[in-house]
């Protein structure tokens, strides 16, 4: 079974970025295969790790509906079967590690029903994969959902202000309400401008009893990056924010790294 690691948090966090940092640094640390899972209707994770995306789950789920509509089953298969086919079509192959993506659903109301089929495949294509990274929307309704139930670490991400430790409170406060499986929740600061702001954000979210990975410096390498539409892949390893967040990935999944290797 994968080791699932979630990522959460407000919008403009980051939380891709790192979500696909996450991805590199499992490749290059243990050489596995990782399943990256852009559970966001806006996707963009496809973006950070530099793949074109060639369907989606809200596109290919209109596909099956209307293929099973007028009645044109393949080789007389049941509607599991099509679903299941036409999803792994979706799957994106890359160097390392594979993508599947939500995309933004068509139709009234498919929105949830999206939702819910990126978490049912999620699980079963678990068992095929070592790792499995999930990109979660901004926000907090993708935990009403359940998007993000049963995995081994959730990231929150907070931008380097109080608004966004509040945010991560509030995420982390849905978390113990909806009674999820999650292992260990950590807060990640990202974009800190200096060692004052760091110590002060860190107390103030221990204040709001959040258990703080680390933090990680504004670094005008990954806003290049970013800017530039290259992949986080090309972020050099001696970058500031890729060195500080690597440091928070040795002490937070040493154990997970250990017992898939």
């Amino acid at each position: 079974m994968a080791q699932i690691i979630a990522f959460s948090g407000k919008g403009g966090t980051g939380k891709t970025t790192l979500a696909g940092l996450t991805i590199r640094y499992i490749i290059e640390r243990t050489g596995r295969l990782v399943l990256g899972v852009d559970a966001d209707s806006n996707s963009c994770l496809n973006l950070a790790v530099g793949v074109d995306v060639h369907a989606t789950i809200g596109s290919i789920r209109e596909t099956a509906l209307e293929t099973i509509r007028l009645g044109n089953r393949p080789g007389g298969l049941t509607t599991e079967e099509i679903f299941d086919y036409q999803i792994k079509q979706t799957i994106v192959e890359a160097s390392g590690f594979d993508l599947l993506v939500m995309g933004r659903p068509e139709g009234q109301g498919c929105y949830c029903a999206a939702n819910n089929i990126i978490r049912k495949y999620t699980d079963k294509l678990a068992d095929d994969y070592s790792f499995v990274v999930i990109d979660n929307e901004a926000g907090m309704e993708h935990l009403s959902r359940r998007t993000s139930s049963a995995v081994d670490i959730m990231f929150t991400v907070s931008d380097a202000t109080v608004k966004g430790i509040k945010t991560a409170k509030r995420i982390d406060d849905l978390i113990k309400e909806l009674s999820l499986q999650t292992g260990k929740r950590f807060l990640i600061i990202n974009r800190v401008k200096g060692p004052d702001d760091a110590a002060q954000l860190k107390a103030y979210a221990a204040e709001l009893g959040l258990s703080v990975a680390g933090v990680i410096p504004d670094d005008k390498t990954v806003f290049d990056t970013d800017l530039n539409g290259r992949p986080v892949a090309e972020i050099p390893k001696d970058a500031p924010s890729l060195k500080s967040y690597y440091a928070i990935l040795d002490d937070v999944l040493k154990t997970l790294i250990a017992s898939a290797t």
